[in-house]
Parts: C-alpha cells; sequence; structure tokens
C-alpha cells in the first residue's frame, strides 16, 4: 500500500435527471465524476473553459448566460460547443458545473 494515498471522493446526491440536490457541494474533483457518468471522454481544456464559465456566470447571476455570450466569452463557436456537448449545455456542463435544474431556462438550447 502506498503511503500517500489519494482522497476519494464520493458522488453527492443528484436529482433523477443527474443534477446536483446541493449546490454547496460542487467541486473540481465532483465536475470530474459528473462527467465520467455524463460524457464518454475526458474533459479536455475547452471542457474546462465552458464549465468553469458556465459556472462563474451563475454564481454571480444565478442564471446560465445566453448561448452566443457564452461562445463569444469563451472563444468558442457554436459548432464547437455542440461538438464538445452534443447532449446538449443543459445536459452536459449545467450539470457538470453544479447548476441546479430550477435555474435552467426552457429556451437555454443551442440557436
Amino acid at each position: 500500500m502506498s503511503s500517500v494515498e489519494k482522497r476519494q471522493t464520493a458522488l453527492p446526491p443528484t436529482d433523477e435527471e443527474g443534477f446536483l440536490t446541493r449546490g454547496d457541494v460542487w467541486s473540481e474533483e465532483v465536475a470530474e465524476l459528473l462527467a465520467k457518468i455524463l460524457m464518454p471522454k475526458d474533459l479536455t481544456e475547452d471542457h474546462w473553459k465552458v464549465i468553469n464559465y458556465m459556472r462563474k456566470y451563475y454564481l454571480e447571476f444565478e442564471s446560465v448566460p445566453p448561448v452566443r455570450k457564452l461562445a463569444r466569452d469563451t472563444g468558442i463557436s457554436l459548432r464547437e460547443l455542440k461538438a464538445l456537448f452534443p447532449e446538449g449545455l443543459t445536459r452536459g456542463p449545467c450539470r457538470i458545473a453544479g447548476i441546479p435544474r430550477h435555474i435552467i431556462r426552457p429556451s437555454f438550447l443551442y440557436p
């Protein structure tokens, strides 16, 4: 057994759609665990750019950013966003960023 043990983070409770039930338990480790469940590939730098932007925007405005603003501010085109998160922005980065389901507007879709 190694003298340095890697701390294991357990997945906090989620609702039936996979959204965290408590936003205060979010961390990058929790985001990684959620991503492993939701996405077939590991998170890239561009994934993290979107996730961190959305998390910061949510904490500041208690809302999700408009998709075009997200694309413009991150420098990631709409086409690239669709490739990064083919299931959509609600199913991907919103869940991984710990944004509660009730915050997400029904119109938060790709234009």
